[in-house]
Parts: C-alpha cells; sequence; structure tokens
C-alpha cells in the first residue's frame, strides 16, 4: 500500500517564511533554511517551497536562498514560484529542486506544462491550482491568489494533467489559513477528474484533520500544511504516529530505525 505523504510548506517573501489567512494579512515567521533543515531532520516526506511573491512582481525566484535551502534537506524539494518559462525549470532545477511547481505560468502560456514535461519528465511536473468559490462554482486564481482568471477549475486540471503535469496541488483559498479542516469537496472533485497523485493544501487545524482526509478521501496522496507545523501545534512525528494507530500508512522514523536495526 503506498504511503501517505506529509508536507511542510514554505511560503517564501523577501527571503523570510510568512503566513497569512485566505491568503491575506502575511506575518514573519522564520528563515527558511533553518525551517526546510529543521523539517528535513523530524520526519517531513517532501518540502515545498514557494516564493509567494515572485509572479506578482514579474521576477525570478530568489536563487540563493534555494541554493542554500536545497543544501540542507535530505528529502525531495518542489520549488515554485515565478515559472515562467522552460528555462525557469532548468534554472530551479540547476538549484536543487527535485521537482518545479508551475501556476501562473501555465496560465499565461498553457504550452508550458507539456514543454517541461516533454524536456524532464512527468515527473518533474508540479501543477499548483490556487481556486476559490465564486458564484458556487470553483474559479483559478493567479499571481498568488491576486486574480481571479475565470477559469473554471476542474476543467483546467484536467487539461494540464493531459499535457503532462504528474502531480497536482490543490490550493483551497476558501479554507487556507482558517484551520478549520482540509476542503474536502473541492478534492474529492479533482480526484474524480485524474489520476495523478492529489495533494490537499489548506485549511488543516489539527492532527485530526489529516485523519479525516486520508479516511475520507483516500486517492489523496498527500496533505501539505504550514503554520500549524511552524508554530508547533502539530508535530510531523507524533502525526504519523495518530495516522498510523487510524491504519493510514505512513513512514516515520521509528520504522526506518526498526528497518535498519
Amino acid at each position: 500500500m503506498i504511503t501517505k505523504r506529509i508536507i511542510p510548506c514554505l511560503d517564501v517573501r523577501d527571503g523570510r517564511v510568512v503566513k497569512g489567512v485566505n491568503f491575506l494579512d502575511l506575518r514573519d515567521v522564520s528563515s527558511p533554511v533553518d525551517l526546510a533543515r529543521y523539517y528535513s531532520a523530524n520526519g517531513a516526506d517532501e518540502l515545498v517551497f514557494y516564493d509567494i511573491t515572485a509572479s506578482y512582481e514579474g521576477r525570478a525566484i530568489f536563487t540563493d536562498i534555494l541554493r542554500e535551502a536545497a543544501s540542507t534537506v535530505f528529502i525531495p524539494l518542489t520549488v515554485g514560484g515565478g515559472i515562467n518559462t522552460v528555462d525557469d525549470f532548468d534554472r530551479v532545477l540547476k538549484c536543487g529542486a527535485d521537482k518545479v511547481s508551475v501556476n501562473s505560468g501555465a496560465i499565461r502560456d498553457p504550452s508550458l506544462v507539456g514543454a517541461a514535461a516533454k524536456k524532464y519528465g512527468d515527473q518533474c511536473v508540479v501543477l499548483s491550482v490556487d481556486i476559490k468559490r465564486v458564484d458556487g462554482a470553483f474559479h483559478v486564481f493567479a499571481k498568488g491568489g491576486r486574480e481571479d482568471t475565470g477559469i473554471e477549475a476542474i476543467d483546467w486540471i484536467r487539461r494540464c494533467v493531459g499535457a503532462g503535469a504528474g502531480e497536482v496541488v490543490v490550493n483551497s483559498m476558501d479554507t487556507d489559513g482558517v484551520r478549520g479542516g482540509f476542503d474536502l469537496e473541492l478534492l474529492d472533485a479533482v480526484c474524480a477528474a485524474v489520476r495523478v497523485p492529489v495533494i490537499a493544501s489548506g485549511g488543516a487545524g489539527c492532527a485530526e484533520d489529516f485523519v479525516t482526509l486520508f479516511k475520507e478521501l483516500p486517492k489523496v496522496d498527500a496533505g501539505l500544511a504550514a503554520s500549524i507545523f511552524h508554530f508547533g501545534d502539530v508535530k510531523i512525528d507524533e502525526l504519523k504516529r495518530l495516522l498510523s494507530r487510524e491504519g493510514i500508512p505512513v513512514r516515520y522514523r521509528d520504522q526506518e530505525e526498526k528497518v535498519n536495526a
């Protein structure tokens, strides 16, 4: 049985990790390098690094911080923010990323997903989608959640996966930072539409929210969160032990220690 992944997310602005509510009111948390090192050593399965203002400000991602963060971790690293061309994929991968997340860049140029997948492989291309309900419909938002594209989200995800995206991060703007649980309705719709790994993002407020996520939607491959990990509300190793007790397959350090003993 495939194990479920637990993924901390580092939203980076001006070289610092920040966190807000519904993509607004951002506050400083910590150094991305320090947090990356901490999560790599404390049970995270992967790490996501988003330069959250790169697309909005029309600039390239902070490669110096990315290189330093990548050098500290020994788990897969996905990087996004300001990814607009295949050359951007190349630059980020050379800085130490294992996978590249594309959002606004794919909206501006839908051929980007296919071109990147052809050059680097589907497994390298992660489609990240910021989604919010607008008049009862799921809309795709661009530029860090600032701009409503009017694009229907489920159809957009289906199209990008068809073009070569090997994984989808579903960012629910409605539940982001609210800590009321993952957006199960949205995630269910995405899982029904595609056959690639789906990562749930936005809304986790406690460890039990991950139990609910994986039990209600077993097709979801991973749970991603930020503030509950950053502020110590949930420790990843404790979360994984809870998930294991609930019959949800995870990989945690105790298992690895037994295997290596």
